[in-house]
């Protein structure tokens, strides 16, 4: 608990403990768990969440991180950054593969860094299911025989695909150096996966193949990932991409083209069927979509795909669009976080929670009330003052909520700079 109110109050989104603090977006989780199906049966999605900073994009990513997990997904997650872009001359594409990679999460390890843990337990299960289905015992040839089988199944099937031979052979090194106990060639495999080679006469004498990842063709060798996972017995891979908004700010015109080109062909593989078992999800802010001189949509292609219809509305908006707008939490949904982050600050410190809803009501409408008609509140505003109302009460018993927020004293975190309205009535606001 100590991590996630730590996170919170820093205006971070913490990468445990969510199960405790969601509030509201259950309509939003389940149009994202309706694509769960989609790549679980073979297919491909590719959705971007869009919300002003601190509305719960990066929140909602990470909730759907731990969906995704449950139900057997590997999830890579990584964020945008000036040294990490989608296409780049200079390694950033190739960095966002290298983040991704290192951020492999599965249910049983989700901290990341599971690619090894993803080959260990491939083999072993394919070890086990040719032990089961022949009944001969450990040791026996005629068992390693049915094991070779099973593995080279799966590599050939990767064999059809892009880059699919060279990354079969690969695999099939690993496989084979796991079982001579040989760590070098386990290491040298998992550096090759990791995006670590950078020149291929390195890679060729080390491992016999002429390739690396590079910033051109990074995206490809994610497609074979999402591939060999569900062969090796998962659902198959979920990659998450925050902070789009780093494409926006690209100073270059040609280079933000490039990189817009990038995502028009990944978007394009999940709806026509060229990418299996794989699902992609980005966080952007609605000036880095919809500005049309440097956004998402300023690339025609883009805009032509992603533009929101004439009938979709605040309050009536399509969830099965590829783009998914947040809308503001309501009063009642932000009382109902209060209440749980009271509790929560309760139970890690030890103490009797005192605070009354009516006392968290009043917060509330104090919250809003401050910022006018614009309204423009945020999740993240509201977590982080009330995290230090909690922290200061803790550490002075004698004060009150009432005179905290009266005295004049705390001061409300500034908000966030936007462009688009918050919207909604918080005059008649009760508990």
């Amino acid at each position: 608990m100590q991590t996630v109110l730590n996170s919170l109050k820093g205006g971070v989104v913490p990468r445990i403990g969510l199960p405790y603090i969601t509030v509201g977006r259950k309509h939003e989780i389940a149009a994202l768990l309706h694509d769960v199906d989609i790549i679980a049966e073979g297919g491909a999605a590719c959705r971007f969440i869009v919300g002003r900073y601190g509305s719960g994009k990066s929140f909602l990513l990470q909730t759907m991180r731990n969906y995704m997990m449950d139900r057997g997904f590997i999830v890579a997650d990584a964020d945008l950054s000036p040294e990490r872009r989608l296409h780049g001359t200079h390694g950033q594409g190739l960095a966002t593969y290298r983040e991704l990679i290192g951020n492999l999460s599965t249910k049983t390890k989700p901290e990341g860094g599971a690619l090894t843990l993803i080959l260990d337990r491939w083999i072993s299960n394919a070890q086990t299911a040719a032990a089961e289905e022949t009944g001969l015992p450990p040791g026996d040839p005629a068992l390693a025989a049915a094991v070779d089988r099973r593995i080279l199944a799966v590599t050939r099937s990767l064999g059809e695909l892009v880059h699919g031979f060279e990354f079969a052979r690969l695999v099939s090194a690993y496989y084979h150096a796991y079982l001579e106990g040989d760590d070098d060639t386990k290491a040298r495999v998992t550096r090759w996966f990791r995006g670590e080679y950078t020149q291929k006469r390195e890679a060729r004498e080390e491992l016999g193949v002429n390739l690396v990842v590079t910033d051109d063709d990074w995206y490809d060798y994610l497609k074979l990932f999402a591939e060999f996972f569900r062969l090796a017995g998962y659902q198959g891979l979920v990659v998450m991409i925050d902070e789009l908004v780093n494409l926006f700010k690209i100073p270059n015109a040609i280079t933000r083209q490039y990189n817009y080109e990038k995502l028009l062909a990944m978007y394009n593989d999940t709806l026509q069927g060229k990418a299996r078992h794989l699902g992609i999800l980005l966080g952007a802010t609605p000036q880095a979509v919809e500005d049309q001189r440097r956004g998402v949509f300023s690339y025609e292609a883009l805009r032509s795909r992603l533009a929101e219809g004439k009938f979709s509305r605040p309050g009536a908006r399509d969830l099965l669009a590829p783009i998914i707008r947040l809308e503001p939490l309501t009063p009642e949904e932000m009382l109902v976080l209060c209440e749980k982050l009271a509790g929560m600050h309760a139970g890690l410190y030890g103490y009797q929670r005192r605070l009354t809803t009516e006392e968290l009501a009043a917060f509330i409408k104090l919250e809003f009330s401050r910022i006018g008609a614009d309204q423009n509140i945020t999740p993240r505003e509201v977590i982080r003052d009330f995290i230090e109302l909690l922290d200061l009460l803790y550490q002075n018993p004698a004060l009150t909520l009432e005179e905290l927020m009266a005295s004049g004293d705390f001061q409300f975190a500034k908000s966030e700079a936007v462009s688009d309205q918050a919207g909604g009535d918080f005059a008649e606001f009760t508990v």
